[in-house]
């Protein structure tokens, strides 16, 4: 669902494409997708509920049992959002398994000739919770 703030996705999309309500994309060149879910589907593995209060329970997730070190699962915006001085935010929730499985989760911001910079990452979260 759409919230109305540009970029911004709650994943509650019932049937429709998340990736068209959320203006997301997955980048073909990368070697496993995201997908969506909640807790019936990510099991053990995954959060008992989204971030949010309430009915939420939808999130993205990538399962990495099955990948090897190096592979990547990327997630794109559609639309550019121009560059801002203090007036452009980035905000998400995670929730990483911890195990010798996980991977770094990573967010870049790509620049105007399409260089990657590298913006935020993380390779755990201590406690399991969002």
């Amino acid at each position: 669902y759409y919230t109305g703030i540009p970029g911004s996705c709650n994943f509650e999309t019932q049937d429709e494409e998340w990736t068209t309500v959320c203006g997301l994309t997955q980048d073909p060149s990368d070697d496993f997708d995201w997908d969506i879910g909640n807790s019936a589907v990510t099991g053990q593995m995954g959060p008992d509920t989204d971030h949010t209060p309430g009915k939420g329970q939808h999130f993205l997730y990538v399962n990495s049992s099955a990948q090897k070190e190096g592979n990547r699962a990327r997630i794109i915006t559609t639309s550019l959002f121009p560059a801002s001085l203090g007036a452009c935010r980035l905000r998400f929730w995670f929730w990483m398994f911890a195990s010798r499985k996980t991977g770094i989760l990573k967010v870049y911001t790509a620049e105007e000739h399409g260089m990657d910079i590298l913006m935020w990452s993380s390779s755990r979260n201590e406690e399991n919770k969002w």
